[in-house]
């Protein structure tokens, strides 16, 4: 190509000698007008701020974050719950994921155990040293109930009396109040208050695999006493209505009063009369030796009180003689 034509294209992509006098000064400004903006950007960026992010995020980088925020949001949903809902929803969501039915979550309530079949099972009538060896929660639950009877007196169920059966249980705190079992009949079946009578009875048994008897005690009337006795007789318990001053008499050996002659009954009076001098004179020896002690006393109280004095004047009179101090307090006194 010749120069010229070269020229011109150089000319026509804007490198050539065709440029515009104001060229330069318009590049100026516009120079100066972007140091200008970049100073005031450096001035209003914070040391500890990031640098803005111009690229776009990855999807896999954005999903991430998203599921690491809807976790977040989850979490905070579930701590607020209480146990029991959030346990439904868990449930619920597994239904609708996984498929099935509310029944198949439903646990089977033939293994529970209440506290009082506990209690029936490790209940025992009587309690020993030996049934208290290897103590497990249930024996202790059993023995905190035994605790808790009254011993006294049973109930008894006399519903197979014929057969020669009979149960026998201890009184509850309600029993007690009432007065079942003591001031009315002791039956399991009946209420009477006339006629009662106490019997004691052999109670054999079979617990746990073990024969055992015990001795208790109950208050029956008529009727259900009628039941007890049906087979054989047991033993009534009644009231020992002997006192102590009763019983003291008893012992001593009865002496047969034999009968005294004319000569005799005169002999008996001079002893009767004897015996009244001799105890007007017990009498008066009494009194002598009430008199005695009496005047004990009085002695020691002067002597006492004498000492107190004598400390006083010997305290306040130090110049006096310790002698004539003695004689003036015990002479007072």
């Amino acid at each position: 190509m010749v120069p010229g034509q070269l020229r011109l294209a150089a000319a026509a992509r804007g490198q050539g000698g065709y440029d515009s006098d104001f060229s330069d000064e318009e590049n100026g400004e516009k120079s100066v007008q972007k140091t200008k903006s970049t100073k005031e950007d450096s001035l209003l960026v914070k040391p500890f701020q990031k640098p803005k992010q111009v690229k776009v995020a990855h999807r896999q980088f954005a999903a991430e974050e998203w599921d690491r925020e809807e976790a977040r949001k989850r979490r905070f949903h579930l701590i607020s719950m209480d146990a029991y809902s959030r346990h439904r929803k868990l449930v619920n969501d597994y239904i609708l994921y996984y498929g099935g039915k509310m029944e198949d979550f439903r646990r089977s309530g033939e293994n529970d155990k209440t506290d009082l079949d506990v209690i029936r099972e490790n209940h025992r009538f009587l309690w020993r040293e030996d049934d208290e060896a290897d103590m497990n929660w249930e024996k202790r639950l059993a023995k905190k109930y035994y605790d808790k009877l009254f011993k006294e007196y049973c109930i008894a169920d006399l519903s197979r009396y014929k057969e020669n059966k009979f149960g026998f249980r201890w009184r509850h705190e309600k029993e007690v109040i009432s007065g079942k079992g003591q001031f009315s009949c002791g039956n399991k079946h009946c209420d009477g208050e006339e006629g009662l009578k106490s019997w004691e009875v052999n109670f054999g048994y079979v617990e746990h695999g073990e024969k055992r008897n015990a001795l208790v005690k109950l208050r029956l009337c008529p009727e259900c006493s009628y039941k007890l006795n049906f087979h054989h007789r047991r033993k009534e318990v009644k009231a020992s209505k002997k006192r102590g001053t009763a019983v003291g008499n008893s012992k001593q050996p009865k002496i047969k009063k034999a009968k005294l002659s004319h000569s005799g009954k005169k002999k008996s009076k001079k002893k009767t009369h004897g015996d009244q001098v001799s105890s007007e004179d017990s009498d008066t020896s009494d009194k002598g030796k009430i008199q005695i002690t009496v005047m004990y006393k009085m002695v020691l109280q002067m002597l006492i009180f004498g000492k107190a004095l004598y400390k006083n004047q010997m305290k306040n009179h130090e110049r006096k003689s310790s002698m004539n101090i003695f004689k003036t307090c015990f002479s007072e006194t």
